[in-house]
């Protein structure tokens, strides 16, 4: 058992801190904005609630953090209050947040020079997946940190990957989200192609998802997009978030991205029609309109 803090309660953080007390059966200390929440969580994990993220990381071994972007990620770190005022030498902190790989290296900096260890740690699987238990978990940071909190991590996660440096947890979310954007696209284009043709699209999915077309998108998304629900999994919002992050990096590096600077429009669309808080799926709407 180790002594862990997590820091950030929201749909993703709450139930990977509960996977860490339940599962892992870890000494969990939970910090969140709203301490509101916080208090719930205790109430049904146990466990204790901090009032900062400096006390509730004081002393602890592994302090987990899942915020919404570089600025939260920067107040809960280095803020006054902060995380970093009060780790212990030789504590690992674990950012689950989709953030920047600049900030991812900025931190990783800082943690160094205050004598603990830092990983950028994004997640994949959404809500459901955090739910479940079964996120994908890719790791950016030094060899030995990741070694001692793979155990921990796992308590939440399917798969966990080192990918390299600081920063390249962050740079593999990237081009995760790079790759959904372009998969929900096509999908959200060939349900509304076969629509239009008049065709029965649950039998074309059952065929074409068993072919060179399937993916986790069509498996777990044609059925609601075909209804027209578009309240099962990641927000737009934070699509647009992330897309934003891997625009800005591949501006830094050179890369082109000519499909996700296209798709990020359409989610602008869906944002104008309302759609802010529908999943990703929700491309097809925009189809639909």
């Amino acid at each position: 058992m180790a002594s862990v803090a997590f820091l950030g309660l929201g749909v993703m953080g709450y139930p990977m801190a509960g996977h860490l007390r339940n599962k892992g059966g870890h000494d969990v200390t939970v910090y969140n904005r709203t301490k509101a929440k916080a208090e719930q969580w205790v109430a049904q994990y146990g466990g204790s609630v901090a009032n900062t993220p400096a006390e509730a990381a004081d002393g602890k071994d592994f302090v987990f953090c899942c915020v919404g972007n570089d600025d939260d990620l920067r107040a809960v770190t280095i803020g006054a209050e902060g995380a970093f005022q009060l780790m212990k030498n030789g504590a690992i902190f674990i950012d689950n947040t989709t953030a920047s790989a600049e900030v991812a290296r900025e931190l990783a900096e800082n943690a160094q020079v205050r004598g603990f260890s830092f990983l950028d740690a994004p997640v994949s699987g959404g809500q459901a997946g955090a739910e479940n238990g079964i996120l994908t978990v890719m790791v950016g940071g030094e060899q030995k940190a990741f070694e001692q909190a793979k155990p921990v991590i796992d308590a939440y996660a399917r798969m966990v990957g080192l990918m390299g440096p600081a920063g390249s947890g962050q740079l593999t979310k990237m081009i995760n989200q790079i790759c959904i954007a372009g998969l929900v696209q096509g999908l959200a284009e060939g349900i509304h192609f076969g629509k239009k043709a008049g065709l029965d699209i649950e039998k074309v999915i059952e065929v074409i998802s068993k072919g060179a077309a399937g993916s986790w998108q069509m498996e777990n998304r044609h059925k609601t997009m075909n209804a027209g629900k578009y309240d099962f999994g990641f927000a737009v919002d934070w699509m647009r978030k992330d897309l934003g992050i891997c625009l800005a990096e591949a501006d830094r590096n050179g890369a082109k991205l000519p499909v996700t600077a296209l798709v990020d429009q359409f989610y602008k669309d869906v944002q104008g029609m309302g759609g802010k808080r529908w999943d990703t799926s929700s491309l097809l709407a925009r189809l639909e309109k």
